[in-house]
């Protein structure tokens, strides 16, 4: 069996590439409402995050807003289903199978990182992006003793997943084949 590396540890830089993992990432929340004119307050939250904007366009300063999305153990996702998804030892066992298999479209399941500060799967979550600043972001990033780095060919999996989820459409009508069609075939 071959073992392909899923991560690496990057230790005490500023560099920064589609796949870094950056805890207690600092985004703003944006208000329910914005109304011209009017004075707005705006929330801070930290977040631990995961870089998806493309490495080539950090690299080469192509973009000023670096897209983010959350990420949690997947321990954590599991504690937060509707009790009927968790109920069970193979109600617990269907949705990991089912969110490894990727049919949760607005999720991704990462493998476990095999260092001693990671106990556990990781899911990254597409339905809440966030854009922080490139540089704000290299701050953060810079301050940290060590940080995990997805690579390759699990990064270019992690962005593929981000853009079904981002491309999907809903159909007002599916295309229905009826039973008699079937088996005229």
């Amino acid at each position: 069996m071959n073992n392909y590396p899923w991560y690496n540890i990057i230790e005490n830089s500023d560099d920064l590439e589609q796949g870094d993992f950056v805890p207690e990432c600092p985004i703003v929340k944006p208000p329910e409402i914005i109304t011209e004119g009017v004075e707005v307050n705006i929330e801070i939250e930290l977040i631990d995050s995961i870089i998806l904007s493309q490495s080539c366009d950090l690299k080469n300063a192509k973009v000023s807003i670096t897209l983010v999305c959350p990420y949690i153990s997947l321990k954590e996702f599991i504690n937060q289903l509707p009790e009927d998804n968790r109920k069970t030892v193979k109600a617990k066992t269907k949705t990991t199978e089912n969110l490894r298999k990727g049919i949760f479209p607005g999720y991704h399941l990462l493998n476990k990182p095999s260092h001693a500060d990671w106990e556990d799967f990781i899911v990254v979550d597409f339905k809440n992006v966030y854009g922080i600043h490139v540089e704000n972001l290299k701050q953060v990033a810079g301050k940290l003793e060590k940080r995990l780095r997805l690579l390759s060919p699990y990064k270019e999996h992690l962005s593929q997943s981000f853009a079904r989820y981002f491309m999907r459409v809903g159909l007002p009508q599916d295309i229905i084949i009826g039973s008699d069609y079937i088996k005229n075939l």
